[in-house]
């Protein structure tokens, strides 16, 4: 079983595969870091994201004046969108994901590694905080896409 402490720092966290990581084939080896990490995967599904939702979604970049092209580069292709779980897995999740400037992300991490060089063209979209992440996965699942399970090296990954 895990650990009380351990549970009061589970969380679950919103990762999204943009247009450029899928058509570069990139999903499966961006899979493979977080369960590599530990994290445990409870929600995955691939879409050709509604307008709708990506307003929603980007809501705090309404006046950005790039804001339209990031509506139209992230509708231009299918997103895979995932729900990840583990003992703080927004704030390791950024880590991982790297700077949100590919410019500025360093090498190792999922950005530092696949992006190119421009900045909403950066491969993955991470939560950016533990109330981002909750808004986000309200917004892109509903909870009955959501699989509760145990997962076998649950009780050891946490423990301090």
């Amino acid at each position: 079983s895990v650990c009380l402490h351990c549970l009061t720092l589970w969380e679950r966290t919103l990762i999204a595969v943009k247009p450029d990581g899928v058509h570069r084939r990139l999903v499966g080896q961006i899979i493979q870091r977080f369960e590599q990490r530990g994290f445990k995967l409870v929600g995955l599904k691939m879409l050709k994201v509604p307008e709708d939702l990506l307003t929603q979604h980007y809501c705090q970049l309404r006046s950005k004046p790039f804001f339209p092209r990031l509506l139209e580069y992230m509708s231009s292709g299918p997103v895979v969108a995932m729900v990840w779980e583990g003992h703080k897995v927004v704030q390791a999740s950024r880590v991982m994901v790297g700077h949100t400037n590919p410019a500025e992300a360093q090498a190792g991490t999922v950005r530092g590694d696949f992006s190119v060089l421009i900045i909403y063209r950066n491969v993955v979209h991470a939560s950016d905080s533990l109330e981002g992440a909750q808004r986000e996965i309200q917004l892109w699942f509903t909870g009955k896409e959501l699989v509760n399970w145990d997962c076998c090296d649950q009780s050891f990954t946490c423990e301090l």
